[in-house]
């Protein structure tokens, strides 16, 4: 039984509780699928949690190269300070280790990528939108696995590809606090799922851990939708 973890985002409470669902549930196997530590107050834990996880399976998120290639940071004030407050807690060698991880990678049949088989940042989208064959690029698997919007849900994209986005681990953004993450049987059968854990304790921690930016984290957590532009 393989677990399919995304977008975890330095949330241990949320990690642990998605972990304790998937171990009673037989998982046995492990696709990590990047963003692990930023803009979570846990970061050095979540990494030490991830790595004594077996048969697992790393693919980088943008969180891994911005924090490796700083200039890549979008000019907004919470990432530019979630990067900065991470990349003190990290090594630099634990830094460029996270960022030389693959960006995509293929799995008995299914295409893992963070946002796209072409992009860390530009991915699928609940609903169908017009390059979808250009983020697929080509890729011949039947079904193509994703994170990066933090909004899970599974649908048919062009061909009948099986497009899936397990939701985020740490971070949901589609109303549901509940931590998110997805199981794949040794057959192929795969179940979205979700997983509530003790959010509001999460977020209370955020802001006890984490600088300034803490409230806009901590209130992620807690409405489990991203930020009104």
């Amino acid at each position: 039984m393989l677990a399919v973890l995304y977008d975890i985002h330095g949330n241990l409470p949320a990690l642990e509780a998605v972990l304790e669902d998937a171990r009673d549930a037989g998982a046995d196997q492990y696709l990590l699928g990047g963003d692990y530590t930023a803009l979570g107050g846990w970061p050095l834990e979540v990494l030490a949690v991830l790595r004594e996880l077996p048969r697992a399976e790393w693919i980088r998120g943008n969180w891994e190269r911005w924090l490796a290639s700083r200039g890549d940071v979008p000019d907004v004030p919470l990432l530019q300070e979630a990067a900065e407050w991470t990349s003190e807690k990290l090594d630099g060698e634990t830094i460029a280790e996270l960022s030389r991880l693959p960006q995509t990678t293929a799995l008995d049949g299914t295409r893992f990528s963070h946002g796209s088989p072409i992009s860390d940042m530009r991915s699928f989208l609940p609903e169908p939108a017009d390059d979808e064959e250009e983020l697929i690029d080509g890729a011949t698997e039947g079904r193509l696995v994703f994170g990066h919007t933090h909004v899970q849900f599974r649908r048919q994209g062009p061909g009948g590809v099986d497009l899936v986005n397990p939701g985020s681990v740490g971070m949901p953004f589609d109303g549901d606090p509940r931590a998110a993450y997805a199981l794949v049987s040794g057959d192929g059968e795969l179940e979205l799922r979700r997983v509530s854990y003790d959010h509001e304790a999460a977020a209370a921690e955020v802001r006890r851990r984490m600088p300034g930016f803490a409230d806009d984290v901590a209130e992620r957590l807690t409405t489990a939708m991203p930020p009104q532009q």
